[in-house]
Protein backbone atom coordinates (compact mmCIF):
# COMPACT_ATOMS: atom_id res chain seq x y z
CA UNK A 1 0.00 0.00 0.00
CA UNK A 2 1.42 3.38 -0.97
CA UNK A 3 1.61 6.39 1.41
CA UNK A 4 -1.19 8.27 -0.41
CA UNK A 5 -3.63 5.45 0.14
CA UNK A 6 -2.90 5.41 3.86
CA UNK A 7 -3.67 9.14 4.15
CA UNK A 8 -7.06 8.81 2.45
CA UNK A 9 -7.99 6.00 4.76
CA UNK A 10 -7.18 8.06 7.87
CA UNK A 11 -9.25 10.98 6.64
CA UNK A 12 -12.28 8.80 6.03
CA UNK A 13 -11.97 7.37 9.52
CA UNK A 14 -11.80 10.88 11.03
CA UNK A 15 -14.94 11.94 9.10
CA UNK A 16 -16.83 8.92 10.35
CA UNK A 17 -15.85 9.76 13.92
CA UNK A 18 -17.00 13.37 13.50
CA UNK A 19 -20.46 12.49 12.09
CA UNK A 20 -22.00 11.30 15.39
CA UNK A 21 -20.85 14.50 17.13
CA UNK A 22 -22.64 16.69 14.60
CA UNK A 23 -25.83 14.61 14.98
CA UNK A 24 -25.80 15.04 18.73
CA UNK A 25 -25.36 18.79 18.42
CA UNK A 26 -28.24 19.00 15.94
CA UNK A 27 -30.50 16.99 18.25
CA UNK A 28 -29.52 19.23 21.13
CA UNK A 29 -30.42 22.34 19.14
CA UNK A 30 -33.78 20.81 18.19
CA UNK A 31 -34.50 19.96 21.81
CA UNK A 32 -33.46 23.40 23.01
CA UNK A 33 -35.58 25.05 20.34
CA UNK A 34 -38.61 22.93 21.25
CA UNK A 35 -38.11 23.69 24.93
CA UNK A 36 -37.86 27.36 24.10
CA UNK A 37 -41.11 27.23 22.17
CA UNK A 38 -42.81 25.41 25.06
CA UNK A 39 -41.53 27.99 27.51
CA UNK A 40 -42.60 30.82 25.25
CA UNK A 41 -46.02 29.20 24.86
CA UNK A 42 -46.31 28.67 28.59
CA UNK A 43 -45.30 32.25 29.19
CA UNK A 44 -47.90 33.36 26.68
CA UNK A 45 -50.63 31.21 28.21
CA UNK A 46 -49.59 32.31 31.67
CA UNK A 47 -49.69 35.90 30.58
CA UNK A 48 -53.13 35.49 29.06
CA UNK A 49 -54.34 33.75 32.22
CA UNK A 50 -53.06 36.53 34.44
CA UNK A 51 -54.57 39.14 32.13
CA UNK A 52 -57.94 37.39 32.11
CA UNK A 53 -57.85 36.88 35.87
CA UNK A 54 -57.11 40.55 36.37
CA UNK A 55 -60.02 41.54 34.12
CA UNK A 56 -62.34 39.06 35.86
CA UNK A 57 -61.53 40.41 39.33
CA UNK A 58 -61.19 44.10 38.45
CA UNK A 59 -63.86 46.76 39.00
CA UNK A 60 -66.66 46.56 36.47
CA UNK A 61 -67.84 49.26 34.05
CA UNK A 62 -71.12 50.22 35.78
CA UNK A 63 -71.16 53.76 37.12
CA UNK A 64 -74.47 53.17 38.92
CA UNK A 65 -76.49 50.12 40.02
CA UNK A 66 -78.21 48.39 37.11
CA UNK A 67 -81.25 46.09 37.11
CA UNK A 68 -80.70 43.00 34.95
CA UNK A 69 -83.31 40.32 34.28
CA UNK A 70 -82.15 36.81 33.42
CA UNK A 71 -84.96 34.59 32.15
CA UNK A 72 -85.46 31.04 33.29
CA UNK A 73 -83.69 28.49 31.13
CA UNK A 74 -80.81 30.77 30.16
CA UNK A 75 -77.43 29.07 29.89
CA UNK A 76 -74.03 30.60 30.62
CA UNK A 77 -73.57 31.94 27.09
CA UNK A 78 -76.93 33.73 27.11
CA UNK A 79 -76.33 35.10 30.61
CA UNK A 80 -72.92 36.46 29.64
CA UNK A 81 -74.38 38.04 26.50
CA UNK A 82 -77.16 39.80 28.47
CA UNK A 83 -74.68 41.08 31.05
CA UNK A 84 -72.49 42.47 28.28
CA UNK A 85 -75.45 44.06 26.47
CA UNK A 86 -76.59 45.71 29.71
CA UNK A 87 -73.09 47.05 30.33
CA UNK A 88 -72.58 45.07 33.53
CA UNK A 89 -69.48 43.32 32.11
CA UNK A 90 -67.18 44.48 29.34
CA UNK A 91 -66.30 41.02 28.03
CA UNK A 92 -68.75 38.16 27.78
CA UNK A 93 -65.83 35.86 26.86
CA UNK A 94 -63.81 36.62 29.98
CA UNK A 95 -66.96 36.32 32.14
CA UNK A 96 -67.68 32.87 30.68
CA UNK A 97 -64.10 31.68 31.13
CA UNK A 98 -63.92 33.00 34.69
CA UNK A 99 -67.20 31.36 35.65
CA UNK A 100 -66.08 28.04 34.17
CA UNK A 101 -62.72 28.18 35.97
CA UNK A 102 -64.55 28.80 39.24
CA UNK A 103 -66.83 25.83 38.60
CA UNK A 104 -69.99 27.95 38.64
CA UNK A 105 -71.21 27.50 35.08
CA UNK A 106 -74.10 25.23 36.09
CA UNK A 107 -75.07 27.11 39.25
CA UNK A 108 -76.03 30.58 38.00
CA UNK A 109 -79.68 31.25 38.78
CA UNK A 110 -82.31 33.12 36.80
CA UNK A 111 -84.03 36.15 38.24
CA UNK A 112 -84.01 39.91 38.42
CA UNK A 113 -80.81 41.26 39.94
CA UNK A 114 -79.54 44.64 41.01
CA UNK A 115 -75.90 44.71 39.91
CA UNK A 116 -73.97 47.12 42.17
CA UNK A 117 -71.94 49.94 40.68
CA UNK A 118 -68.39 48.86 39.74
CA UNK A 119 -69.16 45.20 40.55
CA UNK A 120 -66.47 42.91 39.17
CA UNK A 121 -67.30 39.93 36.99
CA UNK A 122 -66.35 37.69 39.90
CA UNK A 123 -68.75 39.54 42.22
CA UNK A 124 -71.53 39.31 39.65
CA UNK A 125 -70.93 35.57 39.25
CA UNK A 126 -71.15 35.15 43.03
CA UNK A 127 -74.39 37.16 43.12
CA UNK A 128 -75.96 34.95 40.44
CA UNK A 129 -74.61 31.78 42.06
CA UNK A 130 -76.18 32.69 45.41
CA UNK A 131 -79.44 33.58 43.69
CA UNK A 132 -79.87 36.89 45.50
CA UNK A 133 -82.52 38.08 43.10
CA UNK A 134 -84.81 41.05 43.73
CA UNK A 135 -87.98 39.98 45.56
CA UNK A 136 -91.26 41.72 44.81
CA UNK A 137 -94.16 41.94 47.26
CA UNK A 138 -97.84 41.15 46.85
CA UNK A 139 -100.16 41.82 49.79
CA UNK A 140 -103.62 40.25 49.97
CA UNK A 141 -105.76 41.75 52.76
CA UNK A 142 -107.88 39.50 54.95
CA UNK A 143 -111.51 39.06 53.99
CA UNK A 144 -111.17 39.40 50.23
CA UNK A 145 -113.18 37.03 48.07
CA UNK A 146 -111.44 34.75 45.59
CA UNK A 147 -112.65 36.92 42.70
CA UNK A 148 -111.18 39.99 44.40
CA UNK A 149 -107.87 38.22 45.05
CA UNK A 150 -107.68 37.17 41.40
CA UNK A 151 -108.20 40.82 40.45
CA UNK A 152 -105.29 41.79 42.74
CA UNK A 153 -103.09 39.13 41.15
CA UNK A 154 -104.08 40.15 37.62
CA UNK A 155 -103.25 43.79 38.36
CA UNK A 156 -99.69 43.06 39.50
CA UNK A 157 -97.37 44.12 36.65
CA UNK A 158 -94.48 41.86 37.65
CA UNK A 159 -96.35 38.56 37.60
CA UNK A 160 -96.71 36.81 34.24
CA UNK A 161 -99.28 34.63 32.51
CA UNK A 162 -103.03 34.33 32.81
CA UNK A 163 -105.07 32.99 35.72
CA UNK A 164 -106.37 29.61 34.59
CA UNK A 165 -109.31 29.57 37.03
CA UNK A 166 -110.72 31.36 40.06
CA UNK A 167 -109.88 29.33 43.20
CA UNK A 168 -112.68 28.09 45.43
CA UNK A 169 -113.89 30.56 48.02
CA UNK A 170 -111.96 30.29 51.27
CA UNK A 171 -109.12 28.25 49.77
CA UNK A 172 -106.51 31.04 49.84
CA UNK A 173 -104.60 32.54 52.75
CA UNK A 174 -104.46 36.34 52.82
CA UNK A 175 -100.85 37.29 53.48
CA UNK A 176 -97.89 39.18 52.05
CA UNK A 177 -96.06 37.07 49.49
CA UNK A 178 -92.56 37.63 48.14
CA UNK A 179 -91.78 36.51 44.62
CA UNK A 180 -89.29 36.97 41.81
CA UNK A 181 -90.00 38.61 38.47
CA UNK A 182 -91.17 35.96 36.05
CA UNK A 183 -93.34 34.14 38.61
CA UNK A 184 -96.66 33.18 37.05
CA UNK A 185 -100.02 34.24 38.40
CA UNK A 186 -101.07 30.62 38.79
CA UNK A 187 -97.90 29.97 40.80
CA UNK A 188 -98.65 32.74 43.31
CA UNK A 189 -102.26 31.53 43.69
CA UNK A 190 -100.97 28.00 44.26
CA UNK A 191 -98.70 29.34 47.00
CA UNK A 192 -101.69 31.03 48.65
CA UNK A 193 -103.62 27.75 48.57
CA UNK A 194 -100.67 25.83 50.00
CA UNK A 195 -100.27 28.42 52.76
CA UNK A 196 -103.97 28.06 53.64
CA UNK A 197 -103.66 24.28 53.80
CA UNK A 198 -100.58 24.56 56.03
CA UNK A 199 -102.40 26.87 58.47
CA UNK A 200 -105.38 24.52 58.69
CA UNK A 201 -103.10 21.54 59.18
CA UNK A 202 -101.49 23.38 62.09
CA UNK A 203 -104.57 24.91 63.75
CA UNK A 204 -107.31 22.32 63.29
CA UNK A 205 -105.79 19.65 65.60
CA UNK A 206 -105.33 22.29 68.34
CA UNK A 207 -108.98 23.42 68.30
CA UNK A 208 -111.04 23.73 71.47
CA UNK A 209 -113.28 20.86 72.50
CA UNK A 210 -117.05 20.79 72.03
CA UNK A 211 -117.19 23.33 69.23
CA UNK A 212 -120.39 23.42 67.17
CA UNK A 213 -118.28 23.18 64.00
CA UNK A 214 -117.26 19.68 63.03
CA UNK A 215 -115.12 20.01 59.92
CA UNK A 216 -112.30 22.18 58.64
CA UNK A 217 -114.61 23.50 55.94
CA UNK A 218 -117.12 24.65 58.55
CA UNK A 219 -114.32 26.37 60.46
CA UNK A 220 -113.30 28.29 57.35
CA UNK A 221 -116.93 29.22 56.61
CA UNK A 222 -117.41 30.69 60.08
CA UNK A 223 -113.98 32.36 60.04
CA UNK A 224 -114.89 34.05 56.75
CA UNK A 225 -118.03 35.50 58.37
CA UNK A 226 -115.99 36.73 61.35
CA UNK A 227 -113.52 38.31 58.93
CA UNK A 228 -116.24 40.19 57.06
CA UNK A 229 -118.00 41.35 60.23
CA UNK A 230 -115.12 43.32 61.74
CA UNK A 231 -112.11 45.22 60.52
CA UNK A 232 -110.78 45.53 64.07
CA UNK A 233 -108.23 42.80 64.71
CA UNK A 234 -108.78 42.77 68.47
CA UNK A 235 -112.49 42.11 68.00
CA UNK A 236 -112.18 38.90 66.01
CA UNK A 237 -112.15 36.56 69.04
CA UNK A 238 -115.19 38.21 70.58
CA UNK A 239 -117.14 38.23 67.31
CA UNK A 240 -116.26 34.55 66.93
CA UNK A 241 -117.58 33.87 70.44
CA UNK A 242 -120.93 35.48 69.53
CA UNK A 243 -121.40 33.16 66.56
CA UNK A 244 -120.20 30.11 68.50
CA UNK A 245 -122.67 30.91 71.29
CA UNK A 246 -125.51 31.38 68.80
CA UNK A 247 -124.75 28.08 67.05
CA UNK A 248 -124.64 26.30 70.41
CA UNK A 249 -128.10 27.70 71.22
CA UNK A 250 -129.56 26.91 67.82
CA UNK A 251 -129.93 30.62 66.99
CA UNK A 252 -129.52 31.89 63.46
CA UNK A 253 -126.32 33.82 62.80
CA UNK A 254 -128.10 36.85 61.28
CA UNK A 255 -124.94 38.17 59.63
CA UNK A 256 -125.33 40.98 57.08
CA UNK A 257 -122.22 40.00 55.05
CA UNK A 258 -123.85 36.65 54.24
CA UNK A 259 -126.77 38.48 52.63
CA UNK A 260 -124.38 40.55 50.54
CA UNK A 261 -122.47 37.47 49.34
CA UNK A 262 -125.75 35.85 48.31
CA UNK A 263 -126.42 38.90 46.12
CA UNK A 264 -122.97 39.55 44.63
CA UNK A 265 -121.46 36.08 44.59
CA UNK A 266 -118.26 37.64 45.87
CA UNK A 267 -117.59 39.41 42.58
CA UNK A 268 -117.49 42.88 44.07
CA UNK A 269 -118.95 45.15 46.76
CA UNK A 270 -122.68 45.71 46.99
CA UNK A 271 -122.15 49.46 46.90
CA UNK A 272 -125.29 50.31 48.83
CA UNK A 273 -127.23 49.47 51.98
CA UNK A 274 -129.01 46.15 52.29
CA UNK A 275 -132.72 46.42 51.55
CA UNK A 276 -135.42 45.04 53.84
CA UNK A 277 -136.57 42.80 51.01
CA UNK A 278 -133.08 41.29 50.83
CA UNK A 279 -133.06 40.57 54.55
CA UNK A 280 -136.40 38.81 54.18
CA UNK A 281 -135.48 37.14 50.89
CA UNK A 282 -134.33 33.53 50.94
CA UNK A 283 -130.94 32.66 49.46
CA UNK A 284 -128.61 29.79 50.42
CA UNK A 285 -126.36 32.39 52.07
CA UNK A 286 -128.88 34.54 53.96
CA UNK A 287 -128.27 33.60 57.59
CA UNK A 288 -131.34 35.58 58.61
CA UNK A 289 -133.35 32.93 56.77
CA UNK A 290 -131.30 29.73 57.08
CA UNK A 291 -130.23 27.73 60.11
CA UNK A 292 -126.56 27.13 60.76
CA UNK A 293 -123.84 28.01 58.28
CA UNK A 294 -124.04 28.98 54.60
CA UNK A 295 -122.89 26.35 52.09
CA UNK A 296 -119.44 27.86 51.43
CA UNK A 297 -117.13 30.52 52.85
CA UNK A 298 -118.04 34.08 51.89
CA UNK A 299 -114.41 35.26 51.73
CA UNK A 300 -110.87 34.13 52.42
CA UNK A 301 -110.18 34.47 56.15
CA UNK A 302 -106.76 35.13 57.60
CA UNK A 303 -104.98 33.11 60.23
CA UNK A 304 -106.24 35.26 63.13
CA UNK A 305 -109.90 34.77 62.20
CA UNK A 306 -109.41 31.02 61.88
CA UNK A 307 -107.68 30.91 65.27
CA UNK A 308 -110.52 32.95 66.80
CA UNK A 309 -113.11 30.45 65.57
CA UNK A 310 -111.16 27.37 66.63
CA UNK A 311 -110.31 28.74 70.08
CA UNK A 312 -112.89 31.39 70.93
CA UNK A 313 -112.97 33.10 74.32
CA UNK A 314 -115.70 32.06 76.73
CA UNK A 315 -118.32 34.82 76.75
CA UNK A 316 -122.08 35.13 77.11
CA UNK A 317 -122.32 37.50 74.15
CA UNK A 318 -125.09 36.81 71.66
CA UNK A 319 -125.33 40.15 69.83
CA UNK A 320 -123.20 42.97 68.51
CA UNK A 321 -123.82 46.19 66.62
CA UNK A 322 -121.61 48.98 65.30
CA UNK A 323 -120.67 51.51 67.98
CA UNK A 324 -119.96 54.42 65.65
CA UNK A 325 -116.19 54.36 66.17
CA UNK A 326 -115.34 51.53 63.80
CA UNK A 327 -115.81 48.85 66.43
CA UNK A 328 -118.82 47.10 67.93
CA UNK A 329 -120.89 47.08 71.11
CA UNK A 330 -121.55 43.56 72.42
CA UNK A 331 -124.49 42.31 74.45
CA UNK A 332 -125.58 39.09 76.13
CA UNK A 333 -129.30 39.90 76.09
CA UNK A 334 -131.72 41.24 73.52
CA UNK A 335 -132.69 44.09 75.85
CA UNK A 336 -129.08 45.23 76.15
CA UNK A 337 -128.59 44.80 72.42
CA UNK A 338 -131.59 47.00 71.61
CA UNK A 339 -130.12 49.75 73.78
CA UNK A 340 -126.87 49.50 71.81
CA UNK A 341 -128.80 49.64 68.55
CA UNK A 342 -130.66 52.75 69.72
CA UNK A 343 -127.37 54.40 70.67
CA UNK A 344 -125.94 53.67 67.22
CA UNK A 345 -129.05 55.03 65.47
CA UNK A 346 -128.68 58.22 67.49
CA UNK A 347 -125.08 58.57 66.33
CA UNK A 348 -126.21 58.06 62.74
CA UNK A 349 -128.82 60.78 63.05
CA UNK A 350 -126.29 63.19 64.56
CA UNK A 351 -124.02 62.54 61.59
CA UNK A 352 -126.83 63.06 59.15
CA UNK A 353 -126.76 59.42 58.09
CA UNK A 354 -129.92 57.62 57.21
Amino acid sequence: MTGDGAGETATAIDQKKAAPGKGRRLLLWVLLSALGLVLLGAAGVGGLYLYGKHRYEAEGPLEAPEIVFLKRGMGLNAIARVLEEEGAVDSALIFRLGVRLEGLSATLKAGEYEIPAHASMQEIAKLLHEGKAILHKLTVPEGRTSHEIVDIVKADPVLVGEVSKVPEEGALLPETYLFERGTSRDEILARMAAAHDAVMEELWPARAENLPIKTEEEAVILASIVEKETGVAEERPRVASVFINRLNRGMRLQSDPTIIYGITGGKGPLGRRIRRSEIDGATPYNTYQIDGLPPTPIANPGRAAIEAVLNPPETKDLYFVADGTGGHAFASSLKEHLKNVAAFRRIQRERGER
